[in-house]
Formats: structure tokens, C-alpha cells, sequence
């Protein structure tokens, strides 16, 4: 027999799951479901507990237990690295997902770190060097206002970056087009990217990073951007709060049976 908790927790979810409270709404106060009959202080307040940490709910300070809001931003697939939005303008990526989502920007939401490290393994790995080399991280923690919604890391390979905006660690995308202009100003143009993307549960230190409620999961970005000629110049791992996004990806179906009989 499950604990009164429990049951009260699971009644609760089904009214969030139907609509009855949609994302935003408060949640009734535990003193008003205790004069409702749904049980004690502490029942009440463990179904609370156990709907926060399903992600159903966020708790507060002064805002008691609403659901979750549901507004993420939405972030493009393939379009938000159109050359002609950093090559020819002014429209880093990060800035792009917010234009598709038609939410406001600022510049300085994005905030870097730039340090020499110690290859990570993947990073290694991606770039065929020895355990221990060193590269360049550029360590950027992205906010939406005063909420962050993610962080990025790109590695470069030294000989690639050093002495360009990329290593200067003023707030803000690396200049006029953002890391990526910088690379095609250096003679590396960018051709095409892998992606791989997976969801984990975050270690404290990005739950306290990212301001995470109890519940949230994350969404580990791994992109490995590489120029026409196969030269991996970017290996970047992205951590992001996955409710705060919305991924969208628009592309054109591959015929590979189609290019084979034209190769023929």
C-alpha cells in the first residue's frame, strides 16, 4: 500500500497532466489542503517534495509550489549557423535562437572564461593528441536575462587560435560574427558540423551553475565543427537546462540509394 503522500503526490500530477493546473499556476498552499482533508503538514508537504523532484513543480520562497512554466527557447537546428548570419552579419548563434524565438537579447548575457588547459578525453581523443596536451578553452555561461540557460566549451588546438579574439576573454561573443568568423578570417571557413546530444541528471556543480530546480535534467551538447578540407577546428560540449529549451531541426531528407544510382 503506498504512503498517503504518495497517493496525494500522484492526484496532484494527474490534475497537472490534464490541465488543471497549467504551467505557471500556483499550487494550493499545504495549510489549504490540510483543511481540505488531503492530509497532514507533513503528507501535504512530502507530495509537494516528491512533484518537485519529478520536475512537475517548482518551489519558492515567498511564491509557494507553481507548475513548472513551459516557455523554452527554441534552438534551431541547422539555421542558426547560416554563414550569412556571422559571416556577413552580426548574428552568433546563441543570438540566433533567440531571434527564431522572438525573445530579447543582450550581448553581454553571454560571459566567457579563456584558459590554456590539459586536453580533456574527448577533446583529445576528437583531435588526435597525446594525453595532456594543451588547448584552448573558452568557457562561456549563457543567460537569458538573469536566468542562465546553458554553458558552452570550445576547444581549440593553440596554433589555430592563438593570438586572435578567440583567447580574449571580454564579455560577449569574440567580436563582430562570434568565434566562427574569427575562424574564417583566420583561413579556416567552416564546412560542416557533427552533433550529438544526450540527457543526463546534472552534478551539483551545475545544478548551483545553471540554477537548476530539483528534477531538472540536462542536455550535453558534443559539436565537432570541421572545415571542407576534414580539418576538426572546434570541439565544443555544451551543457543545457532542458526545460529551457525547445531543440528544432528542419533539414532535407537524404536519398543515399538515389546518389548511388547517379554515381553509377
Amino acid at each position: 500500500m503506498a504512503p498517503k503522500w504518495r497517493d496525494l503526490a500522484d492526484k496532484l500530477a494527474a490534475r497537472i497532466r490534464r490541465g488543471e493546473y497549467a504551467p505557471g499556476d500556483p499550487l494550493p498552499t499545504i495549510r489549504e489542503l490540510v483543511e481540505a482533508g488531503e492530509g497532514s503538514k507533513s503528507t501535504v508537504h512530502e507530495a509537494y517534495k516528491a512533484l518537485e523532484r519529478e520536475g512537475l513543480v517548482v518551489s519558492s520562497r515567498g511564491h509557494g509550489t507553481v507548475v513548472r512554466p513551459r516557455t523554452p527557447l527554441k534552438r534551431i537546428g541547422i539555421e542558426r549557423y547560416d554563414k550569412a548570419k556571422w559571416r556577413d552579419g552580426d548574428e552568433v548563434a546563441f543570438i540566433a535562437d533567440r531571434v527564431s524565438s522572438g525573445r530579447p537579447y543582450r550581448r553581454d548575457e553571454q560571459t566567457q572564461t579563456v584558459s590554456r588547459v590539459a586536453a580533456p578525453p574527448l577533446v583529445a581523443e576528437a583531435y588526435g593528441l597525446p594525453a595532456e596536451a594543451q588547448v584552448y578553452a573558452r568557457a562561456r555561461l549563457v543567460k537569458e536575462g538573469k536566468q542562465p540557460t546553458h554553458t558552452l566549451t570550445s576547444y581549440y588546438r593553440p596554433e589555430i587560435v592563438e593570438g586572435t579574439r578567440i583567447v580574449d576573454p571580454t564579455p560577449g561573443p569574440a567580436g563582430r560574427g562570434g568565434g566562427f568568423r574569427v575562424l574564417f578570417d583566420a583561413g579556416y571557413e567552416i564546412d560542416h558540423m557533427r552533433e550529438e546530444i544526450f540527457a543526463r541528471t546534472p552534478t551539483p556543480e551545475e545544478a548551483k551553475t545553471l540554477q537548476l530546480p530539483a528534477g531538472e535534467p540536462v542536455v550535453e551538447l558534443h559539436r565537432f565543427t570541421y572545415t571542407a578540407d576534414g580539418t576538426l577546428v572546434e570541439v565544443a560540449i555544451g551543457v543545457h537546462a532542458a526545460t529551457r529549451f525547445a531543440w528544432v531541426y528542419d533539414f532535407k531528407v537524404p536519398d543515399t540509394a538515389s546518389n548511388e544510382e547517379e554515381s553509377v
